[in-house]
C-alpha cells in the first residue's frame, strides 16, 4: 500500500474511533444523570426540594435524611444480611455449577442434552410460579423466614444458569490437558481441581461477580420469604419502608443512594476481574 492510501486509512480509522468514543461518553453521561439527580436530592433539605425541585443542585450538604433513614431501618443490619446472602449464593452457586458442568461438559454423562434442556427451562421459569411450592416446603422444613432458606433458593436458581453456561465452555476444554493429567496419574477430582478450575478461573470470577450482583438486586422472593425485620435485605427494607409512605422525597433519595452504592462499589472493585474474564473468553 502506498503512503497516501495508508494515511487516508489511518485518518478514517481515527475519525471512526473518535465518533465511537464520543458516543460512549454521551451514553455514559446519560446513564449517570439519574444517579447524579438522586445524589443531589439525598443531600438536600426538604425545603430546598420543595422550592427548587428535583433537578436543582443542593445549596449545602444536608445529611440528616441519610442518617434518619439509616437509623429508621437499621441499615447496617440490612446491609450485612445482603452481603451474607449474596456472597454465600455467589460462592455456592459457582461451586455447584462447576461440579455439574464438569460432569456434563467433560464427563459427557448419558442424556447430557436433555439435562441441559432441563436447566435451560429452569432459567425461564418465573419466580411467581415458585412461590407457593417453596413456601409450603420451606414451612415444613423450618427454613421459612431464614437466610439459609433464601440462600438455598438462589443457589439453585443461579446454579441453573451457571451450569448451562459452563457446560458449553467445558465442552470445548482442550482434551490434551485432560489426557496429560490422566497420564500423570491424576484422578477425576485432581483433574477438576488442578487443571479445569485453574484454566477456567477467569470465567468463574465473572460468574461470581454476576451472581453477587443479581442476588443483591433480588426483591420478590426475599420479600416473600424474609418477613422478619432482622432477616430482611436492603432491597426489601427499601421497598417496605417506601410502601408505608413514611419518607419525604429527600429521605427516599437517600434510601435509593444507600441501596445502590454497595453494588456499585462491588462492581468497581472487581471491574478488572470482570474485564479480564470477558477478554480471556473472547480470545479463546
Amino acid at each position: 500500500m502506498s503512503p497516501a492510501p495508508a494515511r487516508r486509512a489511518r485518518r478514517r480509522l481515527g475519525w471512526s474511533s473518535y465518533a465511537v468514543l464520543l458516543s460512549l461518553v454521551v451514553l455514559a453521561v446519560v446513564m449517570l444523570i439519574p444517579f447524579v439527580v438522586v445524589a443531589f436530592n439525598a443531600v438536600k433539605t426538604p425545603e430546598e426540594y420543595a422550592t427548587g425541585g428535583p433537578l436543582s443542585p443542593p445549596q449545602g450538604l444536608y445529611l440528616d435524611g441519610i442518617i434518619d433513614f439509616w437509623q429508621r431501618v437499621d441499615f447496617g443490619e440490612k446491609l450485612l444480611n445482603s452481603v451474607v446472602i449474596s456472597a454465600s449464593v455467589a460462592v455456592l452457586a459457582v461451586v455447584v455449577s462447576v461440579l455439574n458442568a464438569y460432569a456434563l461438559g467433560i464427563g459427557r454423562v448419558r442424556g447430557r442434552l436433555w439435562i441441559l434442556v432441563v436447566f435451560l427451562i429452569a432459567n425461564t421459569l418465573p419466580q411467581e410460579a415458585l412461590v407457593y411450592p417453596l413456601y409450603y416446603l420451606w414451612t415444613q422444613l423450618g427454613l421459612y423466614d431464614t437466610q439459609l432458606g433464601v440462600i438455598v433458593i438462589f443457589t439453585v436458581i443461579q446454579a441453573a444458569f451457571g451450569t448451562y453456561l459452563l457446560s458449553s465452555v467445558l465442552g470445548t476444554f482442550p482434551r490434551e490437558l485432560l489426557e496429560a493429567a490422566r497420564i500423570d496419574g491424576a484422578n477425576k477430582w485432581q483433574v477438576l481441581l488442578r487443571v479445569v478450575v485453574p484454566v477456567s478461573r477467569p470465567t468463574l470470577a465473572v460468574l461470581v461477580v454476576f451472581f453477587f450482583i443479581w442476588t443483591w438486586n433480588e426483591f420478590f422472593l426475599p420479600l416473600v420469604f424474609l418477613i422478619s425485620n432482622e432477616t430482611q435485605t436492603v432491597p426489601v427494607a427499601l421497598g417496605v419502608l417506601q410502601g408505608q409512605r413514611l419518607m419525604d422525597p429527600t429521605m427516599s433519595s437517600a434510601s435509593a443512594l444507600l441501596g445502590i452504592i454497595p453494588a456499585i462499589a462491588f462492581f468497581l472493585i472487581f471491574q478488572r476481574t470482570l474485564t479480564r474474564g470477558i477478554t480471556v473468553g473472547a480470545v479463546k
